[in-house]
């Protein structure tokens, strides 16, 4: 099943066309994307024996982000062992870092991102893990139940903010207005072959900087709620950005930074595409 944002309202998505949910329903699911999470399992069941009208086509600039007010937004660093390596880190043994990303800067997957004056603003594709059914303290083997669908995210990073001292601004320094596209879809894990094993990628003006598979993350989606939900609940619809392969600005010699003009398109294979385009702070 895939899911999406279309103007504020929630979508199935079918055969490349939007079916509006609530009108679908007689009513019985709000329009609002966000509250079906707490309703998730009754809208599987409902959406998998409902006789669902055709749907109206759309275009990817009107679709929001798929989790547009989750209550958190949990961030995953150094979850690949070559980002770390690029990074000056050691690849991490127990939980890696985790930050947040504030909710004020969530996006749909095609806007525009006005550059902060005097920073270095760096990319990081991330495959993004929506969370359908409260998570504390699961096992690793039943975490899988516990998630809604996966997306893409872009976690856009202002690094000049990031790493001030004394001690690293994380969550500040990713959080500018923007800087947490996701989307264009939210899709089920049943929907994949594989879903511990999709390739990402994103490309700037048409070069590629990264390309990665899932099947390298440290700690995979699995284990990371395993690891979160052992210290806090997960609650439906909150979100967890599970961290960016190699090739980021950061890592490079010399060190790259998004500029004005520039587009950012990056990608999950099963999922679709983000694009961001750059403006002058």
């Amino acid at each position: 099943m895939r899911i999406a944002n279309f103007s504020g309202r929630l979508v199935l998505i079918a055969d490349h066309r939007a079916i509006d949910v609530e009108q679908a329903s007689g009513g019985l699911f709000s329009a609002d994307p966000q509250a079906v999470y707490e309703r998730w399992a009754e809208f599987r069941a409902w959406a998998g024996q409902a006789e669902l009208p055709t749907g109206t086509a759309f275009a990817p600039s009107a679709l929001g982000s798929p989790a547009p007010a989750p209550r958190q937004l949990l961030a995953i660093g150094l979850n690949y062992r070559d980002h770390a390596s690029e990074s000056g880190f050691a690849a991490p043994e127990g939980l890696p870092p985790v930050f947040t990303k504030y909710v004020s800067s969530i996006t749909g997957p095609v806007t525009e991102v006005t550059l902060p004056p005097g920073g270095h603003t760096d990319w990081e594709i991330e495959l993004v893990a929506v969370i359908g059914k409260r998570a504390e303290r699961v096992s690793e083997a039943d975490a899988w139940s516990h998630v809604a669908g996966l997306t893409a995210g872009q976690d856009i990073s202002e690094r000049v903010v990031q790493l001030a001292g004394p001690a690293p601004q994380f969550s500040l320094g990713k959080s500018f207005p923007g800087f947490a596209p996701m989307g264009p879809l939210l899709v089920t894990p049943d929907e994949f072959t594989d879903p511990d094993d999709l390739e990402l990628r994103c490309a700037i003006n048409g070069e590629e900087v990264q390309k990665g598979r899932t099947r390298d993350l440290i700690f995979s989606v699995p284990a990371l709620i395993a690891g979160l939900s052992a210290v806090l609940p997960l609650l439906p619809g909150d979100v967890i950005f599970t961290g960016t392969p190699a090739g980021v600005g950061l890592g490079r010699d010399p060190q790259r930074w998004l500029a004005p003009g520039d587009e950012l398109v990056s990608a999950i294979e099963g999922i679709g595409e983000l694009r961001q385009t750059f403006l002058p702070g």
